[in-house]
């Protein structure tokens, strides 16, 4: 294995060729079994970060370690492929058009591999949604050290931004879907696996914040919509604004700061009678 401090300059990002590589020296695999979950707690940066840095997907780090001079090996396994192969299909065409037969020729697999990886669609959109989706972000965010409520509601937007802007862009895929069809079953089954766990993550802090006096007493479900959904419409939206109306439209700095602002006045309870 070469020497990483002579690697190549590429586009990828260099400490994410340095993780990639310690990682499969340490567990004696090829490059290509090196999970972008594992890289990122490697390289000290999330998965979210990870993928945006590789521009949304796993070939050009692949590409960087071929300049760097290390073949990354055998092909990824079919259930990695068949869920970034899902992703850029509902990303594209929408969620009711996603089946295992197209699935098999974007990934490169067969039908019956996917039954075997997955079992059924239900699993394989579970999986898409638990990678693409900011679920697990806003897990190990709320999980970890956390600033005061202004800070924390500050970085909690940025950090919604950042998943609705990610390519391939599956939660405003999802969105989309939800608005068109809020009735369909397969709609249903992805919101009955994403909503408990945002309840109780972004809920849970919610409460906490409630119980000490910072916010006010309302109910966790329109606390958590006051919170996300300013976010989810403006930047669902912003891709078509910005072409009409682009003089008009706020930095998104500045459009973050609003919004963060905004849900403050709306919710949170004066110093004076939180008893601070």
């Amino acid at each position: 294995m070469p020497d990483v401090n002579e690697l190549p300059q590429t586009f990828v990002p260099r400490e994410i060729v340095d993780a990639t590589l310690r990682i499969a020296e340490e567990r004696g695999v090829p490059a290509a079994d090196v999970t972008l979950r594992d890289i990122a707690v490697e390289a000290g940066i999330s998965r979210s970060t990870l993928l945006r840095r590789l521009g949304g997907t796993r070939q050009a780090l692949d590409e960087a370690l071929r300049a760097a001079g290390v073949e990354p090996g055998r092909s990824r396994p079919v259930r990695e492929r068949a869920i970034d192969a899902a992703a850029d299909l509902i990303s594209k065409q929408g969620l009711a058009t996603l089946t295992f037969e197209r699935v098999a020729v974007a990934a490169e697999c067969s039908v019956p591999s996917l039954y075997v990886a997955f079992g059924g669609r239900d699993e394989l959109m579970r999986a898409v949604f638990e990678r693409y989706s900011p679920i697990l972000d806003v897990e190990a965010f709320l999980a970890g050290p956390r600033g005061d409520l202004e800070d924390t509601v500050r970085r909690f937007h940025r950090l919604l931004a950042d998943a609705l802007e990610r390519e391939p862009r599956v939660l405003p895929a999802l969105l989309a879907e939800v608005f068109a069809r809020p009735g369909d079953a397969h709609v249903q089954r992805v919101f009955r696996n994403v909503t408990p766990r945002l309840l109780a993550g972004l809920g849970s802090w919610l409460a906490e914040e409630v119980a000490v006096g910072r916010i006010r007493d309302l109910p966790l479900v329109l606390l958590t919509q006051q919170m996300t959904s300013p976010i989810l419409l403006h930047f669902l939206l912003r891709p078509v604004t910005s072409g009409v109306s682009a003089a008009d439209l706020p930095t998104r700095d500045e459009t973050l700061e609003t919004f963060t602002q905004a849900f403050l006045r709306a919710v949170s309870v004066p110093s004076s009678q939180s008893g601070e």
